[in-house]
């Protein structure tokens, strides 16, 4: 069925649920799974949202919050490991920092994976309200199979 599986995690329950689904999916056809993390770097005028200024952010700004990001996503990577048994199953991580439905589906092709599953929530359900949901956009753009979980 599956040889190669891709999972975008960010931290919410109905991601869990997704690398429970994949991992299932996984383990039955002896896929490999590629569990995602993408730190979302804020805009540059994200002041303007927080009650600061709209100055850019310094270099030096950027890459302390490149860092603390990067660490971020790790935990998160991490966290899912812990929550949802992987024994038997090949796992390899990625971790980029940019948009998050573009980032996944360069990894899908990248990684010729044959499906991405994802949860169809994440952690900012309110962004996703009003900018739309990171699972929407990967469903309607992936050249892959989508599985979106809820």
């Amino acid at each position: 069925m599956y040889s190669s599986i891709l999972v975008p995690l960010d931290g919410s329950t109905h991601a869990e649920k997704a690398l429970t689904v994949a991992a299932q999916l996984a383990r039955g056809a002896g896929a490999t799974l590629h569990l995602m993390t993408v730190a979302e770097f804020p805009p540059d005028n994200i002041g303007l949202f927080t009650g600061g200024t709209a100055e850019p952010f310094s270099e030096e700004d950027r890459e302390k919050l490149a860092a603390g990001m990067k660490d971020e996503a790790q935990k998160i990577i991490e966290q899912a490991r812990s929550a949802v048994d992987l024994e038997g199953i090949e796992v390899e991580e990625v971790v980029h920092q940019g948009r998050p439905a573009q980032l996944i589906n360069e990894a899908a092709e990248t990684l010729g994976v044959d499906a991405i599953i994802m949860g169809s929530r994440g952690v900012s359900d309110m962004r996703g309200l009003v900018f739309g949901s990171v699972s929407h956009k990967v469903s309607h753009t992936a050249g892959c199979t989508v599985v979106t979980v809820t």
